[in-house]
């Protein structure tokens, strides 16, 4: 009877020095790497009961089977999940997007006492400004870019033809100046048009956007009013065809 007394206890330490060890393994587990926007490895199995190994042993000593079960969830709940990681992420700008020129230069409704009527555009050559009048003694201001110094001009035309995402052409006059430029491009958003354009009379001149908006506000085209193309949008659907402009 001795001799089975002290198997058991021979056996009880022997198990429970194993589920120790085994224990100090499943702690390790949760001081793991855990990976931002990934989160933590697969959580090893917790152990249940007294500690004591499970099956028959543990049973005699407290009533209970033991054995194993997973790993509570919360800690890998608490990490954010993957979108989240990524969205804190400075994003890449996506295609189209325009730098905005100064402040002054952005469309806003202002007062009008000149005498031209609703619906006559405006341009304000060394001011760079734009202006559609409207009824009621206002009109919109827009910033333009206007003619480098030898191509600055003035005078009053009509609207001709508008044309979305227009192709370009460069006049031979440009081509003689720039033999680098290209004889003709496709309309898009790398063309230096931009988005629509406003033939005036018969003259090589447009209301047009650009590809280029930290140009609005400055002496920088060959005699073409540059608007940004957000605006020069904004513009196209407000005028028609035979609309008067005057360039001062």
């Amino acid at each position: 009877m001795r001799r089975v007394s002290d198997f058991l206890v021979l056996a009880l330490f022997s198990v429970s020095a194993l589920a120790i060890g085994a224990g100090g393994a499943w702690a390790a587990t949760a001081d793991s790497l855990v990976i931002p926007g990934i989160g933590p490895p697969a959580a090893a199995p917790q152990r249940t009961g007294g500690g004591l190994g499970g099956g028959f042993i543990e049973f005699i000593l407290t009533g209970q089977a033991g054995g194993t079960r997973p790993a509570p969830q919360a800690f890998a709940a608490s990490q954010p999940p993957a979108k989240q990681v990524v969205a804190s992420l400075a994003q890449p700008q996506p295609v189209g997007i325009e730098a905005a020129p100064s402040e002054e230069y952005l469309r806003h409704e202002v007062d009008y006492s000149g005498p031209e009527r609703p619906g006559t555009i405006v341009i304000d050559t060394p001011n760079k400004f734009l202006f559609l009048v409207l009824p009621q003694g206002r009109a919109i201001r827009y910033g333009v870019g206007v003619g480098r110094p030898g191509f600055e001009w003035s005078g009053v035309k009509t609207i001709t033809r508008k044309a979305e995402w227009p192709d370009w052409t460069p006049p031979p006059e440009m081509m003689l100046r720039r033999p680098d430029l290209p004889s003709h491009m496709d309309g898009g958003p790398e063309n230096p048009l931009g988005a629509r354009a406003l033939y005036l009379g018969s003259s090589m001149y447009r209301i047009h956007g650009t590809n280029e908006p930290t140009t609005i506000g400055q002496n920088v085209s060959s005699g073409c009013i540059r608007m940004m193309n957000e605006d020069v949008i904004d513009l196209y659907e407000r005028v028609r065809v035979g609309t008067k402009v005057i360039v001062m």
